[in-house]
């Protein structure tokens, strides 16, 4: 009794919980127009032809909306598409302004072949064989970066443990010389570590 009690109380928290994300999403602005002054960061995006978006970690994104469970994370992307066939890749803000090297920005440099290994997804499979993670990746509810606004409300990140950020599909599709979006290198503030060793 005491069990069936508590798994009813869950459900309600989460039910709730989508509830309240799905009347958040609906009444917010769009994301893209933000009230606070522009940033650095910001103004280096949008100068190399980017879109600021703003992105919230969700839970359950395989589930109805109501049903979705919105995260803490909160994370600034800039994403970055190609006029040609509309392909696009998003990166964290973070990950695209520093000059130091990330986990992220090396892992797209390194262009590391996809092991094959997984049946499912193959970007969230890639992102795991490089020590990244995704929400969800491993779970049948599934799980991602949401934005209200803009082309991909939901979005496959890698996030790595120095927690740089990249689009799941534009780097599975990279480590097979497929630029999406745009090529990175010439606008991470990182330049190619590997670049001179392959000359």
């Amino acid at each position: 009794m005491r069990v069936a009690r508590a798994i009813a109380g869950m459900v309600m928290i989460l039910v709730l919980s989508g509830a309240a994300f799905n009347a958040v999403a609906q009444t917010k602005k769009p994301k893209t127009a933000r009230a606070t002054k522009v940033g650095p960061e910001e103004a280096y995006c949008t100068a190399t032809g980017g879109l600021v978006e703003v992105r919230y970690a969700v839970y359950g994104t395989n589930n109805s909306q109501q049903n979705w469970l919105p995260l803490a994370g909160v994370e600034p992307f800039c994403q970055y598409t190609l006029a040609e066939d509309g392909s696009r890749i998003h990166l964290s803000l973070d990950t695209l302004f520093t000059t130091k090297p990330t986990l992220a920005a090396l892992a797209y440099y390194a262009q590391v072949p996809w092991n094959g290994q997984g049946e499912g997804n193959p970007a969230s499979f890639y992102c795991t064989q490089l020590g990244g993670a995704e929400i969800g990746a491993t779970d049948l509810a599934g799980g991602g970066w949401v934005a209200t606004s803009g082309i991909d409300e939901i979005l496959e990140a890698c996030v790595f443990p120095d927690n740089s950020t990249i689009d799941s599909w534009g780097l599975f599709y990279h480590s097979d010389s497929i630029v999406r979006g745009i090529d990175l290198s010439t606008v991470l503030k990182y330049s190619n570590p590997y670049a001179a060793k392959k000359k």
